[in-house]
């Protein structure tokens, strides 16, 4: 291992470009917001196929501590811009090809930098339109009346314009998810108060579901279940005040339009077929599938992942709650993930699983009951939202688990043959 890894002059004498790898792909993906018990995981695996299997790693949401044995200096390194999804699914892809001793050191770090220079597959207003059919096919899951459609259409508009606005003008990006939240609240309820549709509430959240912090906070919560309570810590404070600026914005609405608060009761109008709800999870996939830049060979499996996990989801859901339904989602989208890369050998599981769990989070009403806080709904409404954004976070931390588990062997292995 040492001739392919030869240590390299620094300005303090020899360093160990093992060290360097390790640094910069744990940067990479805490840049792509995975846990940081997920990203010292995987860099401790690479670890001990690179040779060091004693290497120490710490992250932290804003970066992390590497060294290689117990005697060796150690290194921070922080955490760069924030990458994107088809980013973070190659640096993963990267990561799986060093374990499997396909790749060099050095080449990787190439590599490494050319997946952080690279352009986005299309360009970002395409991005931005695939927020249309999230918004339109969570209605139909949530609200699936015409009216209330039509509404989140328009809201979802609203977003886009909204998003590409603070893309170009990074001053204002602080103010989106309390502008966001008041305009399409402004446009929902003032169609409600004209007696244009019911139910506003399950009409707005599915039109800011796809800037909604609810990955941010189940990822926190997972967080510390698994021990790393100050990086889940960061990620709560930070989605609880963007949750805050989005719910402030849907409070200033219900005032601006001389709304009741009671309007924003969590009422079903209309209750889902199952080809509505179909229709809806494919209208929400395709959306997401443009909207993060998936890279094209992951998509037929990311389908398949999302298709399973909603099905198990909608039924348990239906029968034993929200919160109940979340944890089933969870774990059924990480198993399904963690099948499918078994089956594909290319994708690593997290960039199969992401997708469905950005689709199973909405789904849990979590943040359907998390917006009647504001408006008096009381201790009922948080511990509701709590107790369903827990069970994602549980479904989370079990698929962790779940993904760890060897690929079994479909035939044995010659003596000496390579895993």
């Amino acid at each position: 291992m040492s001739s392919r890894y030869p240590p390299v002059q620094g300005p303090d004498g020899p360093a160990d470009p093992r060290r360097r790898l390790l640094l910069e792909l744990g940067a990479g993906l805490l840049s792509g917001g995975l846990p940081v018990h997920d990203v010292e995981e995987e860099l401790r695996r690479l670890g001990r196929a690179l040779a060091a299997p004693d290497a120490r790693i710490a992250a932290l949401t804003t970066g992390l501590f590497v060294a290689l044995d117990a005697d060796d200096a150690t290194v921070f390194e922080p955490v760069g811009p924030a990458l994107r999804f088809e980013q973070t699914a190659d640096i993963l892809d990267l990561v799986h090809r060093l374990r499997a001793g396909g790749l060099d050191g050095h080449r990787a770090l190439r590599d490494l930098d050319s997946i952080r220079r690279a352009p986005a597959r299309w360009p970002a207003w395409v991005a931005d339109l695939g927020m249309l059919p999230v918004g339109v096919g969570l209605c139909l899951y949530l609200q699936p009346v015409l009216a209330n459609v039509v509404a989140a259409a328009i809201g979802s508009l609203i977003v886009m314009g909204l998003t590409m606005t603070a893309r170009r003008l990074p001053l204002l990006r602080p103010l989106l998810p309390v502008t966001a939240g008041f305009l399409v609240s402004v446009v929902v309820l003032g169609a409600a108060r004209a007696s244009l549709l019911d139910g506003p509430l399950r009409t707005i959240v599915a039109t800011l579901a796809i800037l909604l912090p609810g990955g941010l906070l189940v990822t926190g919560l997972s967080e510390i279940a698994a021990g790393a309570a100050s990086a889940g810590t960061a990620r709560l404070v930070s989605g609880s005040v963007q949750l805050a600026l989005f719910l402030t914005g849907v409070v200033a609405a219900v005032t601006a339009t001389g709304s009741p608060p009671s309007v924003l009761a969590n009422t079903e109008v209309a209750k889902p077929g199952w080809w509505v709800i179909c229709l809806g999870l494919a209208l929400a996939v395709a959306g997401v599938v443009i909207n993060v830049n998936t890279p094209p060979p992951a998509i037929p499996w990311i389908v398949a992942v999302i298709t399973v996990t909603a099905a198990v989801q909608v039924t348990v859901a239906a029968a034993n709650g929200p919160a109940v339904g979340g944890l089933a989602g969870a774990v059924t989208a990480a198993t399904a993930a963690t099948v499918a890369h078994w089956v594909r050998r290319g994708s690593s599981w997290q960039v199969l699983y992401l997708p469905a769990f950005w689709i199973v989070v909405p789904g849990s009403f979590g943040l359907l009951n998390t917006a009647q806080i504001e408006v008096g709904n009381g201790a009922q409404a948080v511990l509701t939202a709590v107790s369903a954004l827990f069970g994602v976070s549980v479904g989370t931390l079990i698929g962790s688990v779940i993904s760890r588990i060897p690929r079994p062997a479909l035939r044995p292995r010659r003596a000496g043959a390579p895993e």
